[in-house]
């Protein structure tokens, strides 16, 4: 008598054993989302930009080619006037996040943020697209109504969302000074 038959219990023991060290070798052997490639440093708008060239550049600039809040500029302003007065348009920091670089650039008139919006984002795959094609858009209004970083999270963006908030906390720090 064979003790792996049909209706065996062992064989049922065997196969199951079987099956689940096939499964998890296959999901350890999964890999985490990375971007691909080396981050490199994009440049910062000069300081001759109008205030308008900020509100009318594309968001696609960015990319995967930029670098981690750490080694980038704190940002540029438009021009030359007080935060209390004039127009001025300042680009945060670039924030590395876990599935890309978030950049923020907002456009202050008398002191109050009248636009916001990120310059770059994660937008690598498919579903960094479908993502962040509806937290962008919420992420800027949250930052007019609330006029400062203290933004709420979108759910299903949390990488995105803190990002943003920390890249606009720059921009907002580099505004004051």
């Amino acid at each position: 008598m064979h003790t792996l038959k049909r209706k065996s219990p062992l064989r049922r023991i065997v196969l199951a054993s079987a099956a689940t060290v096939s499964g998890m070798v296959l999901l350890l052997s999964m890999k985490p989302h990375s971007t691909p490639g080396v981050a490199v440093a994009a440049p910062a708008p000069s300081s001759s930009a109008s205030a308008s060239a900020g509100s009318g550049e594309s968001s696609g600039s960015g990319g995967p080619g930029s670098s981690s809040g750490s080694s980038s500029p704190s940002g540029s302003s438009g021009s030359g006037g007080s935060s209390t007065t004039g127009t001025k348009t300042v680009t945060g920091s670039s924030v590395q996040t876990r599935y890309g670089p978030v950049q923020v650039r907002i456009t202050l008139k008398n002191g109050r943020i009248t636009d916001a919006t990120a310059v770059t984002y994660p937008q690598d795959n498919p579903r960094d697209q479908q993502i962040n094609s509806y937290a962008v858009p919420q992420l800027n209004q949250e930052v007019l109504t609330a006029q400062s970083a203290n933004i709420d999270t979108v759910s299903g963006a949390t990488y995105t969302s803190q990002g943003y908030q920390q890249s606009l906390q720059s921009a907002l720090d580099s505004a004051k000074a």
